[in-house]
């Protein structure tokens, strides 16, 4: 990515909540090339993530939520995987603790990509960190670190995904609001759900650019299978910690995915 001069939103002192002249700053923000570029990108694999939405909004007022109950949880989890895995645990009326403990085991590959997200927005304040943890997602993930392999700050960055949060964040809401809402109408077994994992499917294969990539999603599919029988979807915690490992490997010593394993000589900075 070419060097640019800053913007308004790669600054943190502006980008604070606390500053003046918010709706000035939000004019700056939908004028901004790069978020419109991130609203651009992540159009295309909006549809297989509303699907999943629309099936996931189904599924928790077919478990036994009222439609009160329901919009709570879409608007407060937010995280497809994790509703989906709790809802069973609902319905058969298991401990609460059991169901927060599934839920974090299922998202904890999040912990893995905010370890990555620090290089780019360390910079930030505590609070927009995590109020971008909250809303962004895998797909929004994906693709910023395929604009930025460098785990290195740089001038549009953060408009350009929280462009990308405004598409997936409303297309995923609108379509759970919808499934909550046309439940009766909406049939579990039209599996829209699939649809999402394609998108997930075809947003990887863009990916695999190198060794690195293709070796580290290998292993990662192998980790998968063969810890697919152990309990609460840990097998993609698995997977997902097995892959960084092979990348780290392939990259070696000063590699680009996170930090150097060690100085380089001559290669400090």
């Amino acid at each position: 990515m070419g060097a640019a001069a800053p913007r308004r939103w790669d600054n943190p002192a502006m980008a604070s909540p606390d500053s003046a002249d918010r709706p000035a700053r939000l004019r700056a923000l939908m004028r901004d090339p790069h978020f419109r570029r991130g609203l651009r990108e992540l159009l295309p694999l909006l549809p297989g993530m509303a699907a999943w939405g629309l099936v996931t909004g189904v599924a928790m007022v077919k478990s036994g939520l009222t439609v009160g109950q329901a919009l709570l949880m879409t608007f407060v989890v937010y995280a497809g995987s994790a509703q989906l895995a709790a809802l069973p645990l609902l319905a058969a009326g298991a401990p609460l603790w059991v169901i927060w403990l599934t839920a974090f085991v299922v998202n904890l590959r999040f912990v893995i990509y905010s370890a990555q997200w620090r290089f780019y927005l360390g910079h930030l304040p505590r609070r927009r960190r995590a109020l971008i943890g909250y809303v962004a997602g895998d797909v929004n993930y994906a693709m910023f670190v395929k604009n930025w392999p460098e785990p290195r700050p740089e001038p549009g960055q953060l408009p350009y995904l929280l462009g990308g949060i405004v598409v997936m964040w409303t297309g995923w809401q609108v379509a759970s609001v919808a499934g909550i809402l046309l439940a009766d109408q909406v049939p579990l077994h039209w599996g829209l759900g699939f649809a999402g994992t394609l998108a997930l499917i075809g947003l990887t294969g863009s990916l695999l650019t190198d060794r690195a990539t293709w070796v580290s999603a290998g292993v990662a599919a192998t980790a998968a299978v063969a810890a697919f029988a152990l309990p609460y979807k840990l097998h993609i915690v698995v997977a997902v910690a097995a892959a960084v490992a092979a990348g780290l490997l392939m990259e070696g010593p000063g590699g680009r995915f996170g930090r150097p394993l060690r100085a380089a000589p001559g290669n400090a900075r």
